[in-house]
């Protein structure tokens, strides 16, 4: 059926295998960078790609003003852009389905308290905040990831509680309490399978979102600090040769764009596939 439903969407195979390539990336950039993306060269600093007057075949993308190699830059950026996206999606999904399954199903005043606070949250702009919250906690993979966990989880909540408040008054849901079954059961063995596609269709999409959001720091500095690769910083690095070394912001910038662009490709289509209402659409 996945198979078929691809098919009828030209763009799914190729955003496919965009995205498998950027994760095989992630997965075996040690293997596939040709060189470490620390190095540097002097000698070899701002050299364009290959294709282009003046550039070398040993450098396929270029260097930047240090003389490292954009390839294997690309390759490892790669690696912190899917870890953010993958992480920090685990750390919202798991707050905001919590919340939301307790929020929907008790409802009364633990209700109220939750969406009051997702209210506050959402009040303040997600760029500020994360940057607040840096500054306080200082700059760091994993301050990143905690960071853009924590403030993404109300859309989990928000979807996941609108749904429960419609699933708990079924008629399985009450014969199961009727037979004695405990309110956590009735949650995670009855509710929860059904929203579970909605909470893979939100993270789908979340991901692409969290990667701009991770480049977007990154660029401002206040990301994973350099000399670690990461293709906001990079885009950052290159801003003050951009007339002249335009390959230096261009190819991490074009890597970002063709990543989010596949991974929302691929959102659209589970959404349309676990969506019984689209699929005839």
């Amino acid at each position: 059926m996945i198979v078929r439903a691809a098919r009828r969407k030209w763009t799914v195979p190729f955003a496919a295998a965009a995205l498998l390539a950027v994760l095989l990336c992630a997965l075996l950039a040690p293997r596939l960078a040709p060189r470490d993306p620390d190095e540097q060269d002097l000698t070899a600093r701002l050299l364009p790609p290959s294709w282009q007057a003046g550039g070398m075949p040993d450098y396929l993308l270029g260097t930047d003003a240090l003389g490292r190699d954009m390839l294997s830059r690309i390759v490892y950026g790669a690696r912190i852009s899917m870890i953010v996206g993958f992480a920090a999606v685990t750390v919202q999904a798991g707050v905001g389905c919590m919340l939301g399954l307790a929020s929907g199903y008790y409802g009364g005043r633990l209700d109220a308290l939750f969406m009051r606070i997702a209210d506050i949250q959402l009040a303040v702009p997600f760029l500020v905040l994360a940057i607040a919250v840096m500054a306080v906690l200082g700059a760091g993979l994993r301050n990143v990831i905690l960071v853009l966990g924590i403030s993404g989880w109300v859309i989990y909540g928000r979807v996941i509680r609108s749904e429960v408040l419609a699933i708990r008054v079924n008629e399985y849901v009450e014969a199961t309490r009727a037979l004695g079954s405990s309110s956590a059961r009735i949650m995670f063995r009855h509710i929860l399978p059904n929203v579970s596609s909605s909470l893979l269709v939100i993270s789908t999409l979340e991901i692409a979102r969290l990667i701009i959001a991770e480049a977007s720091l990154s660029y401002l500095g206040l990301g994973v600090q350099p000399p670690t690769a990461t293709w906001g910083g990079m885009v950052a690095d290159g801003r003050n040769w951009i007339m002249t070394s335009w390959w230096v912001s261009t190819l991490p910038g074009a890597a970002i764009f063709l990543t989010v662009l596949s991974v929302n490709v691929v959102g659209d289509f589970l959404r349309d596939l676990l969506d019984p209402r689209l699929r005839d659409v």
